[in-house]
């Protein structure tokens, strides 16, 4: 992932209200049960920190998150980077409501370049967790 490729874009329309979309997107409790089951927690709070090891076949990844923006039920952001390695992100979920249903549009946005080397970091890979979390997940999540 590179700053000189466009944003990450996922979009996706939920029936449930964005109060439970909020919830899913915002609670820890919530939050393990669809995105990262090892999150410790999660606050919607701007300042808020975190870190939590995903393992992957190739290395281990130690997730860093800080919450750098939030507007309840409308906007979340947070800073996305891994320990010890090259790279920087910013991750926003915003929410709207349309005809009756929530639409979530996710966006990440690369402020310093992930490593070529790496393939968790090739563009395609990002993609397809992003559509795996948010179009597969988080929707049967939310349909329970």
């Amino acid at each position: 992932m590179k700053t000189s490729e466009p944003p990450i874009i996922v979009s996706q329309k939920f029936t449930p209200s964005i109060e439970t979309v909020w919830k899913a997107i915002t609670e820890a409790s919530q939050m393990r049960q669809w995105f990262f089951d090892n999150i410790p927690d999660f606050k919607a709070e701007v300042g808020f920190q975190t870190q939590f090891n995903v393992k992957a076949p190739s290395r281990d990844f130690m997730h860093l998150w800080t919450v750098t923006e939030v507007i309840p039920q409308q906007k979340l952001v947070y800073n996305w980077k891994y320990e010890d390695l090259p790279g920087d992100s910013f991750v926003t979920f915003e929410l709207t409501t349309d005809n009756n249903e929530t639409q979530l549009t996710l966006t990440t946005t690369i402020v310093e370049d992930f490593p070529d080397e790496i393939p968790e970091f090739a563009r395609e890979s990002c993609v397809g967790g992003w559509n795996y979390f948010i179009k597969e997940q988080l929707i049967n999540f939310l349909k329970n």
